[in-house]
């Protein structure tokens, strides 16, 4: 198992990314779904822990059949998807995910990310008390503004060194920018991988953290580039907003979209200090390529509008 701690900073407070973590990913998920293929929402519910309080649990569904090797279509059924529980009790969240195959040839593999937010540039130490985890984990800085991120996925709109807030007046992003900005927050995500092929786990285990690195990279520089998009919304808002585009994206991607309710959370599964109220979840087995980001394509004419929340509104009040 290969065990990284990433750190990374916003120029936001923990109260504001809330907000901003909800809307980005709803955003993000529908933009990504096309017909047949996408995030599909399958449970979004509060759930309440006696430590952590209340929270969200939700469980998605990320359909992938379309993007599996030539070898894997070939052998596995039409219908293939990623399984992400998560248990978010902000600002401490659970994340894990599984896949929706449990067959002999497809090896024991697991991704667990467990994330705590704070108010900081990123020097709080030993934040997830790591003397409960075996042996010593490399941490990592993650710079949204100077990291390089995928060529196919850099968008100049959504560079934090050319990108200025009309709302907040936040950015561009300087040099530097960590140590001299504020308000400053930092996102800190342990996370574990583990592989087990003999021969192959210390590469497919690197190869993952770095899908996983470019994932947060591109994840958190949406977050600070749409900041006039959510700015200002209420947690009611962002919360319906968020309903609205999770049902909009699973009738796009052709199934029925469940009732989903309003709140928040994140799920631990067999390591580390994790809620003793939240259910235990197997992570486990998947081939790296299944999480690899999907290769660029031209936008298909055919593909969905984005949905924002006027746009919602209206089609709300149309109907």
């Amino acid at each position: 198992m290969l065990v990284k701690e990433y750190r990374i900073c916003m120029p936001l407070t923990t109260e504001e990314y809330r907000v901003g973590q909800l809307y980005t990913i709803s955003k993000h998920s529908h933009q990504e779904s096309e017909k047949g293929e996408g995030v599909e929402v399958v449970k979004n519910e509060p759930h309440e822990d006696p430590v952590h309080g209340p929270g969200q649990f939700t469980e998605k569904r990320v359909h992938l059949s379309s993007k599996l090797p030539s070898w894997a279509r070939a052998v596995t059924p039409r219908i293939f998807y990623i399984t992400e529980k998560a248990w978010n009790y902000y600002p401490y969240t659970i994340t894990a995910y599984s896949h929706s195959l449990q067959c002999s040839f497809l090896p024991k593999f697991s991704i667990y990310i467990e994330t705590k937010y704070e108010d900081n540039c990123g020097d709080s130490e030993n934040i997830f008390h790591s003397d409960k985890i075996l042996g010593d984990h490399e941490v990592s800085f993650l710079d949204i503004a100077f990291d390089e991120i995928p060529e196919r996925y850099y968008r100049s709109l959504e560079d934090p060194r050319f990108f200025s807030s009309a709302k907040t007046g936040r950015g561009p992003l300087r040099e530097g920018w960590r140590q001299n900005t504020k308000p400053i927050m930092c996102s800190y995500k342990l996370v574990s991988v583990k592989f087990e092929v003999w021969g192959l786990q210390t590469r497919v285990e690197q190869f993952v953290h770095k899908v996983i690195r470019d994932i947060l990279l591109i994840g958190h520089r949406q977050a600070f580039a749409w900041v006039d998009e959510w700015c200002g919304m209420t947690m009611e808002e962002v919360r319906r907003y968020e309903q609205e585009t999770q049902e909009a994206t699973n009738e796009l991607i052709g199934l029925v979209a469940p009732a989903i309710s309003v709140s928040e959370v994140g799920q631990p599964t067999a390591t580390h200090s994790a809620p003793a109220s939240a259910p235990s979840t197997p992570l486990s087995d998947e081939a790296p390529e299944f999480l690899a980001p999907p290769k660029a394509r031209p936008r298909k004419k055919s593909a969905p509008e984005t949905l924002t929340l006027p746009a919602l509104r209206e089609r709300a009040g149309a109907e």
